[in-house]
């Protein structure tokens, strides 16, 4: 048996007729940026977000980076992320002309650790940036009063954790502002890049539109020095076709990440925790093992495809290197680093496919 990492036939299969007509409808109207589908998508995700606005921008980077540069984050702030996260998180401060300052996870949940935030804050922290990683909640009371007694902004990176709960209450409605990205592998995917901000801020909904149209409020007339990052209509129409569906598909992730979780009983496999506060969406499920590359092989062999979320630390990256932090200095991440390993998940997950796997790792 196969069982590819993550595929997409199932759920496109399953809205093939919603997909098209969305199609149809935008190539019907040609109005191919800024208009109704647009419109309609924002308002939609905004309320599915409890937020009261949402503005679409091109990908997930850009919903982060044009919140923070809407929030005036910039040359000589540093931002708080996480040490174990996606690039995409540094990037997003970098690319404001801030520094990103890396704080620890902790090794049960792989979200950032509350209790490590406050001795990396100084004088030049504008904003902590959670990450509710693989579509889980990270701890946002803590962050959230931390963010408080320093009065700084809280940017939730959302990239992987649409419809994730803390505590009862959706992930990206706690903070200034939250960047969700709908590359087409998140569980709500769109069929191309996308991404959007979402916030209750008015003032800062409409900056981040303006940022993301050259700086423009209007036509020819430009505020601020911008970017050119929107949703184009065809992708908020495809987005707008899937978005009912959500709710009912995190919910079978859910089913089948309970499926790994009873089924895996290799001593040799560390399964995922799920804290009280949380209800993740498991958008990855990731297992941690010392012999994860030998893991990784075994179940290729078996035709059952794995990823590595994510083999080289961000402080390790090349393009890091001017931060100067050695190797060792972020134990935790780099320890998550050597050892995760990603199982297949994907809604349309058969049965089969899901007790092979089980049947698969617990005979490594």
């Amino acid at each position: 048996m196969n069982v590819p990492f993550v595929s997409f036939k199932p759920m496109e299969k399953e809205l093939d007729t919603d997909l098209r007509a969305a199609f149809e409808r935008v190539y019907n109207a040609s109005w191919y940026i800024e208009g109704k589908e647009d419109e309609s998508f924002e308002k939609a995700f905004a309320e599915y977000c409890s937020s009261k606005y949402c503005v679409g921008v091109g990908n997930g980077l850009d919903a982060l980076m044009l919140a923070l540069k809407a929030l005036g984050v910039g040359s000589g702030d540093e931002v708080i992320v996480p040490s174990n996260t996606y690039i995409a998180t540094a990037l997003a401060v970098t690319y404001v002309g801030a520094a990103p300052v890396f704080v620890e996870p902790d090794i049960n949940t792989y979200t950032i650790d509350p209790a490590k935030i406050e001795e990396k804050i100084t004088n030049k922290t504008k904003a902590i940036m959670p990450v509710h990683l693989y579509g889980q909640a990270c701890d946002m009371d803590p962050i959230m009063e931390i963010a408080k007694k320093y009065e700084l902004y809280i940017v939730e990176d959302c990239a992987q954790a649409h419809g994730a709960t803390y505590k009862g209450r959706i992930i990206g409605s706690f903070g200034d502002a939250a960047g969700f990205s709908f590359y087409p592998g998140k569980n709500l995917g769109a069929l191309g890049d996308a991404g959007a901000t979402v916030t209750n801020n008015k003032e800062i909904a409409d900056k981040v539109r303006a940022l993301g149209n050259y700086g423009s409020d209007y036509k020819y007339h430009h505020i601020y020095q911008g970017n050119n990052s929107r949703l184009d209509e065809l992708q908020a129409a495809f987005l707008a076709a899937k978005l009912p569906h959500l709710s009912r598909m995190n919910e079978e992730r859910r089913r089948i990440a309970k499926c790994y979780s009873d089924g895996i009983k290799n001593p040799d496999v560390i399964l995922p925790f799920t804290p009280d506060y949380s209800v993740p969406v498991w958008h990855i499920y990731a297992v941690r093992t010392k012999k994860r590359d030998a893991l990784a092989e075994y179940l290729a062999d078996k035709g059952i495809s794995t990823n590595k979320h994510y083999p080289i630390p961000m402080h390790m990256q090349e393009c890091y290197k001017e931060l100067g932090i050695r190797e060792g200095e972020l134990p935790i991440a780099e320890e998550i680093s050597a050892t995760e390993l990603s199982l297949p998940m994907f809604y349309g997950m058969t049965d089969d496919q899901i007790q092979y796997v089980i049947d698969a790792i617990n005979k490594f």
